[in-house]
This record gives C-alpha cells, structure tokens and sequence, in this order.
C-alpha cells in the first residue's frame, strides 16, 4: 500500500491529522493538474492554479461527511471532478448579469488578442459532458481525466481499470462524440 493510499485510509477512518500529512504528498501532481486545466481557459481567466488545487483539496478533504478513497488513482478522479466544478462555477458566475453578463475582460498585454483561433466556451463543454454523461458514463470520465486531469492514455486506464486499448477507443469516441455536439451548439447559439 503506498504512502498516499494510507493516508487516504486514515482520512476515511476520522484521523484528523493524516489531511495534513496528505497535501505535501501531492501537492506537486495536484498543481500541474490545475495548471493544465487553467491553461485551456480563455485568456483573461482570473483563477491561478494554486487557488484552484486549495479549492479542490478543501472539497475533497475538509468534508462533513467522510470519503472513501479506494486508490490514489480514485482520489484524482475525485480531484479532477472536483477542479471541474470549480472551473464551471467560476465560469457561471463570470457569465451572470450581475458581474457584467455579457462583457468580457481583455487583456490588452495578449499576443493572441487578434486571433482568430476561438478558445473552447467552458459552460458548452460542460453541457456536451453532461449529456455523454448520461449517454456514455464510461468515455464521459475519459474525457474528464484526459481534458481536465491531463492524465495520459495509460494513467486514464489504470485509474478506471480498463485496458488501454480501451482507453484509447473511448478517447476517440468521445472525442468525435464532443466535437459534433459543440459544432451543433455554436450553429445554434447567436
């Protein structure tokens, strides 16, 4: 059983201090996995990696109600879950009326401010998500641990339990599945 699992356990059996014990462990992988979720935002986005692994580490952690971590592998799901609702809350909030609505900040400083690659709306994606979700639970959590945990292929495999040909298929799918979703929403929206 590694260091992380133990902990984990000790988490779930009441141990007050093993919390403390736990972030230092992870804290590093925890970081690169808010890093490369922040880096697939649209320029002006205001939340920094570090306030987003807190975030995440608090909801996880400092609960009422006790987890239960299987693995390592279970905590980061629950980790890159757990990033996601932030990053939608985040977005919810940026996009209600009372905080500008439709106004969006610029950052006059970006190279990028003229280009006419469009970044990916957030709230869209998360809808599609949804809906594979409910269609495909399966390939839905791929895309969640290869979109937002940055996992690869085979850590995507490990951490389900599936093989990595699998992985891979499902990857493809909800890819594919994702990309026709969205292009029918934008064709939609104004």
């Amino acid at each position: 059983m590694s260091q992380v699992t133990r902990i984990l356990s000790d988490i779930e059996h009441g141990n007050q201090l093993a919390s403390e014990q736990l972030l230092p462990l992870i804290y590093q992988e925890l970081r690169q996995l808010a890093a490369a979720q922040l880096a697939q935002e649209k320029p002006g986005h205001t939340l920094q990696a570090t306030a987003l692994v807190h975030e995440a580490y608090l909801r996880l952690v400092d609960v009422k109600q006790v987890q239960n971590w299987n693995s390592r592998g279970h905590f980061f799901i629950a980790a890159a879950e757990a990033m996601r609702r932030i990053l939608i809350e985040n977005a919810r909030q940026k996009k209600s009326l009372k905080r500008g609505g439709h106004f969006h900040q610029v950052d006059l400083d970006n190279k990028q401010l003229f280009s006419s690659q469009q970044n990916l709306d957030l709230l869209d994606l998360n809808e599609a998500l949804d809906e594979l979700t409910a269609r495909h639970p399966r390939q839905a959590e791929v895309v969640k641990l290869r979109y937002f945990a940055g996992l690869t292929i085979a850590e995507t495999a490990s951490a389900l339990g599936i093989a990595e040909s699998t992985a891979d298929a499902d990857w493809a799918y909800a890819k594919s599945w994702l990309y026709v979703r969205l292009q029918e929403s934008n064709t939609v929206s104004p």
